[in-house]
C-alpha cells in the first residue's frame, strides 16, 4: 500500500470546548482539503476515534489527520533520473538542479524533466503524492530547487511567498561595467507581444524587483550577486538586461555566448521556514563547472587586460 500523509496534534487549552473545524481552520487546513479528505478516501480522528469537523475539543485530545493520497497528472511519466538531492524530510524536498534540465515538462519534451525525476522517485519510495516544485527554475538556470511533497504543504509554502519567507540569492555573470557596486531594479514585467517565451520590461505588466551586488568587476564582465524580491519569469534576465548589462550566455536577451553557452545564472542558496518543523532553514549549492570555467577564463582575461 502507499504511504499517504498524515499530521497530528495535541490540543491546547485555547481550543477546550471549540469545533474541530475552527482548530483545523488555524492550522492552515483549507475548505478544498477538508473537502478532498471527505470524499476523496482521507480521515480525521481525534483520540483514534474517526470524527467529523463538528466535534467539540477537549484539552490534550489527539488529533490525526490522514490526507487522501495523491494522483498527480497522468501526463507526467515518472522516470529513474539521478538526482542531487541535498536535503530531505517527510514534508520537503531541496534538490540541486543541473542547467539543461526543465523543471516541469514542457510540450516538445514531456520527459526527462526534474518533475519526471522526481515522480520516478515518490514511485520509488512507494508515496502517494503528486509533484509540487515550489521554486522552479528556467531550464538552463542551475542551482536549488524548493520541493513540496505533498499539496498541503505546498500551499503552506504559497502563503509564506506572499510573506517573503522563502528567499533566493543568485550569482550571476553579466555584460559590462558596473557604475556602482549594488543596486535595485524596480521594473514591471510582461510577455512581449511577439513571442510565447520572451518577456520584456512593460507599463502593463506585473510588478517585478531585482536586488544586485558586485562581487567583482572584470574587463567587459562582472560577477554578480542577485536577490529577487518577486518570482516573475525570466526576472533576472529580463531585468539585467534592462539596465544594458545581459546575462553572459543568454542569447535570448542579448548575452555574449563566447565565455559560456548558456544564461550565467546559478540559485546559490535557498532559504525558508519550514511550515511543519517551524524553524528557518538555509541551504548553499556549489557553483556549476561551467560558471566556474567562465570565471576562470574572466581572470585570465583581467591577467592579460588589468582594469585602470
Amino acid at each position: 500500500m502507499s504511504k499517504v500523509y498524515s499530521i497530528e496534534w495535541s490540543v491546547p487549552s485555547l481550543y477546550e470546548g471549540k469545533l474541530l473545524r475552527e482548530f483545523l481552520v488555524d492550522q492552515n487546513i483549507s475548505k478544498r482539503t477538508l473537502t478532498s479528505v471527505k470524499f476523496e478516501g482521507g480521515s480525521i480522528s481525534v483520540n483514534e476515534r474517526e470524527v467529523n469537523v463538528r466535534h467539540p475539543l477537549i484539552e490534550g485530545d489527539k488529533i490525526k489527520l490522514d490526507f487522501p493520497p495523491e494522483t498527480g497528472s497522468r501526463k507526467l511519466i515518472p522516470q529513474s533520473i539521478p538526482l542531487e538531492i541535498i536535503y530531505e524530510d517527510r514534508d520537503i524536498l531541496v534538490v540541486d538542479k543541473p542547467w539543461g534540465m526543465y523543471s516541469i515538462p514542457a510540450k516538445d519534451h514531456p520527459t526527462g524533466s526534474l518533475a519526471n525525476g522526481i515522480s520516478g522517485y515518490y514511485k520509488k519510495l512507494n508515496l502517494a503524492s503528486a509533484v509540487h516544485i515550489v521554486t522552479r527554475l528556467d531550464r538552463d538556470t542551475s542551482g536549488l530547487v524548493l520541493v513540496a511533497k505533498h499539496r498541503h504543504v505546498h500551499h503552506l509554502f504559497s502563503l509564506h511567498h506572499q510573506e517573503r519567507k522563502v528567499k533566493r540569492t543568485y550569482e550571476a555573470l553579466a555584460e559590462g561595467v558596473m557604475t556602482s557596486t549594488q543596486g535595485v531594479i524596480d521594473k514591471p514585467i510582461g510577455r512581449k507581444e511577439t513571442s510565447i517565451i520572451e518577456r520584456e520590461v512593460r507599463h502593463d505588466g506585473q510588478y517585478a524587483k531585482t536586488g544586485y551586488q558586485v562581487l567583482k568587476q572584470y574587463p567587459g564582465a562582472v560577477h554578480l550577486s542577485v536577490k529577487p524580491f518577486t518570482g516573475r519569469t525570466h526576472q533576472i534576465r529580463v531585468h539585467m538586461a534592462s539596465i544594458g548589462h545581459p546575462l553572459l550566455g543568454d542569447d535570448l536577451y542579448g548575452g555574449d555566448v563566447k565565455r559560456i553557452k548558456r544564461q550565467a545564472l546559478h540559485c546559490k542558496s535557498l532559504s525558508f521556514f519550514h511550515p511543519m518543523k517551524e524553524e528557518e532553514m538555509e541551504f548553499v549549492s556549489p557553483l556549476a563547472n561551467d560558471f566556474r570555467e567562465a570565471l576562470s577564463v574572466l581572470a585570465t582575461e583581467e591577467m592579460n587586460n588589468p582594469l585602470c
